[in-house]
């Protein structure tokens, strides 16, 4: 047999990048994420079980820039997973299934999740917000 030098099945060199691609994978990978996300929520559970004293620790890790950036990432894919969940219902009846309709609400679900995002972060960190 000849040797040659070309991959044996199709993968992600082949492929152009696509929104709906990207679509699919990022609802996957925000699934995942929600997922490990939900391990911190119990977290903050336990140690508010645990009394004030070990409460407030919680409160100084999460409140730190990377336990921010966790919870704003950990907000985002909750509103992506949302977003796209519902567009996904939306298909399970039999809408959307045209091309220009699916690039369209792929994009609205990235657009609406992180509007979303901003909106609720624009609250909590206002004076007088959920902060």
């Amino acid at each position: 047999m000849a040797d040659t030098q070309r991959p044996l099945s199709p993968h992600l060199q082949v492929y152009r990048w696509q929104v709906q691609m990207v679509s699919s994978i990022l609802h996957r990978a925000t699934g995942i994420a929600l997922a490990v996300g939900s391990l911190l929520v119990v977290c903050g559970l336990l140690h508010l079980a645990a009394g004030e004293e070990s409460f407030n620790y919680f409160k100084s890790l999460i409140g730190s820039p990377v336990g921010l950036v966790l919870l704003v990432g950990w907000s985002w894919a909750l509103f992506y997973h949302l977003c796209n969940g519902i567009r996904h219902l939306v298909q399970d009846v039999g809408l959307g299934y045209g091309i220009p309709q699916f690039v369209r609400s792929s994009w609205l679900s990235v657009a609406g999740s992180i509007v979303l995002t901003v909106l609720v972060w624009a609250y909590v960190l206002t004076p007088g917000g959920a902060a």
